[in-house]
This record gives structure tokens, C-alpha cells and sequence, in this order.
């Protein structure tokens, strides 16, 4: 073992056939970009995720409908030879996680929006009896499918994602860690009362900074209450990793979902080097700035090392210059690699960023096609923020701090943002990317 890493202890949670936390692997996992309803479908895409070496497989599950035909396709699966646990995500109702519960393997649900109604970024006061009564419809009505799970061996993800906190959350604690962090507790409670101990736990945030610095103080406050459950990455992978912090990870592309595998095997198959490296960046910092020599055998290989090697260091601020000097032949311009790290420290804008979802079964317009026809019409507007995503689970919170969103609202309807604000309805699909770059462009005007 690298002396400059040692893994996070945590507890081990079951969940189906596998292990997670403790000594164990790091778990790689994906999520299906199907209906949910369509079974052939759902069921050749979770094979396809399993054979590239994917170790659990998530589906979203919006209604009762989908929720039961998990029974069908973690039957066909089966019957193929293929037991990766199955995950169902659910938003919005809590009813729906009750029936997950007796067919997947594993259950997410979002602390923001399973009891609390959804979010939409008003202001309201409590009185500490109030926001204590608000406590206890949560306990009430996690009480059924805690007793549930625990039937039918259930495991748990508590996920909590920036981009849907409540209301209620965002009220008292603001659009804060601290909020992201007791969302996330005030449910860890309850099932630790409980003795309900097969739970994981994710946090989810687009910005990076807000999400490496929000898995952070969740780990804190969970030692401070004694707690050790096993962490879910998403974003933020790398730094958090190479601090020890991770027991699963899945790496979001706007990709096939198999695609994110390889990228994640590669991942863990770094840290103890990306560690060893980030301990020889951070012992030369001079002049406010890192100077990190790497080699890596192609510039993919190179992005991730880098990242991970240099990105905690960029994001705590012990230097807010970088420059990477690599020995790839033919390599592309070691300085945009650079830039492109500091941006996503928030430290340099020098390029366009875009905030977008890799897209499920709640995407109902052709997010790929459109996120590349965005990119190739904005890729010289220096510093603007556009937020591109599937569906309202996330959108409207989760690109929050975006100049523009682009969201989905239904079958091929599109609704735009300009920041908080809804500015357009349900345009259909075919219209919706011109009328986004005539807001900017008129904006810019």
C-alpha cells in the first residue's frame, strides 16, 4: 500500500450478491438510459453494462409501473446467467420505493424530494416546532419502507443531489454543504435507530468544488455521530478517492452506458500513484503554483492522472497555478489540460462549461445529439455556463449557478432557463437548441 493513501473505513453493506465497504473493492456501476417499461430493452443494455465489468446496475424507476417490471427484468436476467445486483432510483414518491423495495436489490431515494415537496426556490420560516414536525412526517413515512427493505433484504442508498434540495432544507441551512450534509443526516438518523445498517450514501453536485468539500464534511459529521457507511461517487471521483473517500464510484458520460466502465476501472486502478503524486505536488508548490511532471502512456490516461493527482490541491487553494508538463509525443497542448483542470476548481474560465446529465430512462429528447450541437455553437464564448440536462429531477436546481438551461420537460418538449428561471415552456424539441442560442445570442447582443 502507497504510504501516502489509506482508505476510509466503513462498514460492509450487502447488497444482493455482492459486498460493498470495509476491505473490499471499489465497486463500479452504471445506469440504463432505457424505459424502464421496456424490458427487452432495459435487460440488453443491463447486459451490456455487466459484460464491460459493470458490478451493479441502476434503473430509474418514476412509477409504479416501472418499479414492478424490475421483477421482469431482473428475472430475464437471471435467467441469462446475469445476478449484478439491480438499483432502483426513485424521485418524487415515496410510494414507488415501497414496490422497488421488493424487487431490486437496492434502493435510491433523494432525501430533497421524497417527502418534502418538490423544490422551487422559495423562502420559508420555520419555528423549531414547525421544522421538527417536518421531521417527524419524514420519520412516519420512512418507517413502512424501512420495515420493508428489511423483509425483503432491501439495501438502501440515501442520494442526496444539490440539484434538488428542498425547500425546507434550503431555507434554514442555505444552498450550502452544512444543507447538502444535514439533508442527508436527518435521514442517516433514522435508520441508525432503527438498526438498519445496509445503507450507502451519495452526494451529488455538479460544481465540484461544492461537492468535494460536501463529501467531506459528511464524512465528519457522520464520525462525529458514529457513523462509517460506505460512499457513492459521482462527481469529484478522483481527488476524493486518492483521500481515501469512496467504496463505489460511477463515472457520468453522455455516453452508452457501458462506455463508463472502462473510464471508472481506470479510475481505481489509479489512486495509490495519483496519491503518491499529489503528495510530490503538494511538497514543491512554490510561487503560488504546482508544477506536476507525469507520464502517461495517451492523453486520456494523462487527463485522469492529472485530475486526480491535482485537483483536491487546486481545490483547497494551496495554489491557484498549474502547469503539467508530460512526455506524450504528439500530445495535445499540455497548457488546455491545465486550464481545463482550473476551471473545474473554479480557480481560470477560459472556455465554455457545460453542465449536463449523461441522460436515463426520465431523458426524453436525444440528449447526446443535442449536447454536441450546443458544444460545437458555444465553443468560443469564453466563461459562459449552460446547463444541459435530461429531465426536472435535477435541472432547474442542479444548474442553479448556469448562465442558460436547456431542459427536459416531456416527450420532445424543452423548457429554457436563464438561471433560476423558467424563461420558456415545452418547445418542441425540433425548435428548442435554435431558440437557446437566440436567447444567448441576443443576450450577448
Amino acid at each position: 500500500m502507497c504510504m501516502n493513501y489509506t482508505r476510509r473505513k466503513s462498514s460492509v453493506v450487502r447488497i444482493g450478491n455482492i459486498e460493498m465497504g470495509g476491505q473490499n473493492p471499489i465497486r463500479v456501476q452504471s445506469m440504463t438510459t432505457t424505459s424502464t417499461d421496456d424490458t427487452e430493452a432495459s435487460v440488453a443494455q443491463a447486459k451490456r453494462i455487466i459484460d464491460a465489468g459493470g458490478e451493479l446496475v441502476r434503473l430509474t424507476t418514476q412509477g409504479r409501473r416501472e418499479a414492478e417490471n424490475l421483477k421482469n427484468i431482473s428475472a430475464a436476467l437471471k435467467k441469462d446467467g446475469y445476478d449484478a445486483p439491480l438499483v432502483a432510483d426513485v424521485h418524487f414518491n415515496a410510494n414507488v420505493a415501497d414496490v422497488a423495495a421488493q424487487y431490486a436489490e437496492k434502493v435510491r431515494i433523494n432525501p430533497g424530494n421524497y417527502v418534502d415537496p418538490a423544490r422551487t426556490f422559495k423562502h420559508l420560516e420555520y419555528t423549531d416546532e414547525e421544522y421538527a414536525a417536518e421531521l417527524q412526517k419524514i420519520d412516519e413515512r420512512l418507517m413502512p419502507f424501512i420495515r420493508i427493505c428489511k423483509e425483503h433484504h432491501t439495501a438502501v442508498r440515501i442520494g442526496v443531489n444539490h440539484g434538488s434540495l428542498s425547500d425546507r432544507i434550503m431555507s434554514r441551512y442555505g444552498d450550502t454543504p452544512a444543507g447538502i450534509v444535514e439533508s442527508c443526516m436527518e435521514f442517516l438518523r433514522i435508520f441508525k435507530r432503527e438498526q438498519f445498517n445496509d445503507v450507502v450514501i451519495s452526494i451529488k453536485a455538479s460544481n465540484t468544488v461544492v461537492m468535494v468539500q460536501s463529501v467531506r464534511l459528511l464524512v465528519q459529521q457522520m464520525d462525529r455521530e458514529g457513523m462509517c457507511y460506505p460512499l457513492h461517487l459521482g462527481v469529484g471521483i478522483g481527488a476524493l478517492l486518492t483521500e481515501g473517500i469512496g467504496d463505489t464510484i460511477r463515472v457520468s458520460l453522455s455516453e452508452e452506458p457501458e462506455a463508463e466502465i472502462p473510464v471508472a476501472k481506470a479510475l481505481v486502478g489509479m489512486i495509490e500513484e495519483c496519491a503518491a503524486l499529489r503528495a510530490e505536488a503538494e511538497a514543491s508548490i512554490m510561487d503560488d503554483t504546482i508544477t506536476l511532471n507525469i507520464d502517461a502512456e495517451d492523453w486520456p490516461t494523462l487527463q485522469l492522472k492529472a485530475a486526480m493527482a491535482v485537483g483536491a490541491l487546486l481545490i483547497d487553494r494551496k495554489a491557484t497555478k498549474l502547469i503539467i508538463k508530460s512526455k506524450i509525443d504528439n500530445s495535445p497542448n499540455d497548457q488546455l489540460l491545465a486550464d481545463a483542470i482550473l476551471q473545474a476548481a473554479r480557480i481560470k474560465f477560459t472556455k465554455t462549461e457545460y453542465i449536463s446529465c449523461p441522460g436515463c430512462g426520465r431523458t426524453l429528447y436525444d440528449l447526446r445529439t443535442t449536447i454536441a450541437r450546443i458544444k460545437e455553437a458555444t465553443k468560443d464564448m469564453v466563461g459562459l455556463k449552460i446547463g444541459i440536462m435530461g429531465c426536472i429531477v435535477n435541472g432547474p436546481g442542479e444548474m442553479a449557478d448556469a448562465d442558460y438551461g436547456y431542459v427536459g420537460a416531456g416527450p420532445g418538449k424543452i423548457s429554457l432557463y436563464k438561471q433560476k428561471v423558467c424563461v420558456e415552456k415545452n418547445i418542441p424539441e425540433a425548435e428548442a437548441v435554435e431558440k437557446l442560442l437566440e436567447l444567448i445570442r441576443n443576450d450577448r447582443k
